[in-house]
């Protein structure tokens, strides 16, 4: 599938700079908004350029100042297809913006390709202050990132501009080039940069794993691991950049086959995901599952589609739920340790594979026999993520 992503040519590491210390010598920079797009208010425009900068601003010594004529250090434009510097866009989809490594002329310009459509808070579009973000990390001197939760990383992923932090790897980038913000109040700090999770990391928790449509999904703090027959390692995804109205840190999932549907829970509320969107009515009470009102939370789900049932684990009991009759069964809750002898622990994620049901706990996955709720294997946490 072609996906929408930065014009700038890769490379391959984490943060990466362009090299040969393509950087600005001086901390004091100007930009310019040379014209707007018709696809936002002129102040949304503005306001999303400013934000942008000022991203980069919040963890450097470099400080940006507008100028309204005359040439700036960064001269911000929109324009479609040849648009006067031989790296033509492509139209909708594809290339959404490109910029220029610091230098002389051309250098720490940033282009927008104006066939697409941005938008300022919306998930539809392509939100401006991300992809402007993202581009004037390359007017600094940063060039891509293979870290799928930095901002540097090529392809679009939508993330909530009002709540947005500068990821980790971004950060580390460009201090690399400018130093850290002399500014910073150690009476009351910055909140820590958020860093992207390792999936081969031996001490590894997830949050949830469920099932979908052949396919086996992995979640963990903001992000998921997306893993097929077919693939040698699992892919790494932002939740937001395929479900932008699903929760982050989700407390446990399970796909509905009769149904079609994924659900993801995360406190008192249930979401329901039918491909790439959430239903609509949803979230909903986690107890419009028939769960009692004395249960407040769900550590972890599984399916079992012979059946038709789907466990729920909560601290140390199970419960059992009819989803063709959309009811509990009788005679739950259950202990874990009775109804699956050997676990230790909470539970923590669970999902249903040929026959075998896989508990979480911590960084362990403890493999059942679905039938006989006999302990067959303890694996690593990350024994399907293929590392």
């Amino acid at each position: 599938m072609r996906k929408p992503r930065c014009g700038v040519p890769d490379a391959v590491a984490r943060y990466s700079t362009f090299g040969h210390n393509l950087k600005w010598q001086t901390n004091k920079l100007t930009y310019r908004i040379v014209n707007y797009t018709p696809d936002l208010p002129t102040s949304e425009v503005d306001s999303a350029i400013e934000k942008a900068l000022q991203v980069w601003a919040q963890v450097t010594p470099l400080r940006f100042t507008r100028i309204y004529a005359g040439t700036a250090d960064i001269m911000v434009s929109f324009g479609s297809r040849d648009h006067g510097d031989f790296y033509p866009f492509d139209g909708p989809g594809g290339t959404l913006a490109h910029a220029f490594a610091p230098s002389q002329g051309i250098g720490g310009d940033a282009h927008f390709d104006e066939d697409e459509t941005f938008t300022f808070r919306s998930y539809r579009g392509y939100n401006l202050f991300l992809v402007a973000a993202h581009e004037f990390g390359h007017s600094l001197g940063l060039s891509h990132s293979q870290d799928a939760g930095a901002l540097m990383y090529p392809v679009y992923s939508y993330r909530d501009p009002d709540t947005f932090l500068l990821p980790r790897d971004d950060v580390n980038g460009i201090q690399s080039l400018y130093g850290s913000n002399p500014d910073v109040d150690v009476v009351k700090p910055e909140p820590e940069p958020p860093t992207t999770p390792n999936a081969c990391d031996p001490q590894l928790v997830l949050d949830a794993v469920t099932t979908l449509r052949g396919e086996m999904f992995f979640f963990k703090d903001s992000f998921f691991w997306r893993s097929t027959s077919h693939s040698r390692r699992a892919e790494q995804h932002l939740i937001k950049s395929y479900w932008p109205l699903a929760p982050n840190n989700i407390d446990a999932a399970y796909e509905s086959r009769s149904s079609d549907r994924v659900f993801l829970i995360k406190g008192r509320k249930v979401w329901a995901l039918h491909g790439y969107n959430v239903e609509s009515g949803y979230p909903k009470s986690l107890h419009s599952l028939g769960l009692p009102m004395s249960v407040k939370t769900v550590s972890a789900v599984f399916h079992d589609q012979q059946s038709g049932k789907s466990t729920f684990f909560t601290g140390h009991y199970y419960y059992s739920y009819d989803e063709n009759r959309r009811d509990m069964d009788q005679g739950y809750p259950k202990l874990v340790d009775e109804g699956f002898p050997g676990m230790t622990g909470e539970v923590t994620a669970a999902f249903q594979y040929r026959g075998f049901a896989y508990l979480y706990s911590g960084p362990h996955i403890f493999e059942f026999s679905f039938s006989s709720k006999r302990l067959f294997r303890v694996l690593r946490n990350s024994y399907f993520l293929r590392c």
